[in-house]
């Protein structure tokens, strides 16, 4: 793994034995296929989140609006949406869940990525992944049956696009014989999460990228994954995850199942992430599509009662 350490984004959100908590846009709940994703309410929220002391602000990659999909996704382009967002906040981490490498050339992806990082001072944490929507592969003219092999390839490409001046590459989509790709990160580095396999073993995951995120699981299932990437790691490399949750107003309401993850007083959900927390999970975004109370609210609730017992690591 390259030194993340000193990359800004990296350090507030990832460190080992400790957990900290962000947000998956949109930052509302919602009911059907569309969020409202009003522009200067969402801003208002991601300021917000910032000044609570959430480590991070996700925001998904989904190319084509799939109807028979259910869920858009996202509204809009994650590059342009990240850039809006950088330009309203100072601290807070920018990350995917995920760009499509499938569906982007790897070129365009390494470029995109090492503009958005140097715009918000390394603040980017940049989550791939194959794709899953069935629709998008034909439409991009791009086999199924190849995406892990683009997935490993766009990873390749990527780093060495970022460490290399005027790499030279033969790729099945690049043949880079002259030219570069400019800026170049800080780094030469900027830190990539796989998320779930994405075709992929766990050890050439471990090996490739600098984390993993990964999907809601109970605390047991996720404590024997993380037991295996760390095998595979050979050490510490960050483990996140989502969490979807619906926070009640009474704040000792037990807990029920929402489609990944729970309804609940933010007094159990408080005890359900010391619970991740032991299990080697560093890091929970949190999705609040299914919640029944304003976004505005769930934020400032957990921002006074959640976030300080998960503090981000440079505050």
């Amino acid at each position: 793994m390259d030194n993340f350490q000193t990359h800004y984004g990296f350090a507030q959100t990832f460190k080992e034995h400790t957990l900290t908590l962000g947000l998956a846009f949109p930052l509302e709940s919602y009911v059907g296929s569309f969020p409202e994703m009003d522009l200067e309410e969402q801003m208002l929220l991601v300021k917000k989140a910032e000044i609570l002391g959430f480590a991070s602000l996700f925001v998904r990659d989904a190319p084509l609006y799939d109807a028979n999909f259910g869920d858009v996704g996202a509204l809009y382009d994650p590059w342009v949406f990240l850039s809006y967002v950088a330009a309203h906040t100072e601290r807070i981490a920018l990350g995917t869940s995920s760009i499509v490498t499938t569906l982007r050339h790897p070129l365009h992806v390494a470029k995109s990525a090492a503009s958005l990082d140097k715009i918000s001072k390394q603040r980017l944490l940049l989550g791939v992944a194959t794709g899953d929507r069935p629709i998008e592969f034909p439409v991009f003219k791009v086999d199924v049956n190849e995406k892990a092999a683009l997935f490993r390839e766009s990873i390749v490409v990527m780093k060495k696009a970022w460490k290399e001046s005027f790499p030279q590459m033969q790729t099945e989509r690049v043949d880079m014989l002259q030219g570069d790709i400019v800026p170049k990160p800080a780094l030469s580095a900027i830190p990539i999460l796989g998320t779930g396999y994405s075709g992929q073993t766990i050890e050439w995951l471990a090996e490739h990228t600098d984390g993993w995120l990964f999907y809601s699981q109970e605390v047991n299932e996720q404590r024997r994954l993380v037991k295996k990437w760390r095998k595979a790691a050979g050490g510490f490399k960050p483990f996140a995850q989502a969490l979807a949750i619906d926070l009640a107003e009474n704040p000792n309401e037990a807990p029920k199942p929402i489609k990944g993850g729970f309804r609940s007083g933010y007094k159990f959900l408080i005890d359900y992430l010391h619970a991740y927390r032991d299990a080697g999970v560093n890091h929970v975004m949190f999705g609040l599509k299914n919640g029944k109370r304003p976004a505005s609210e769930v934020i400032q609730e957990l921002g006074e009662y959640v976030v300080p017992h998960f503090p981000t690591n440079t505050r």
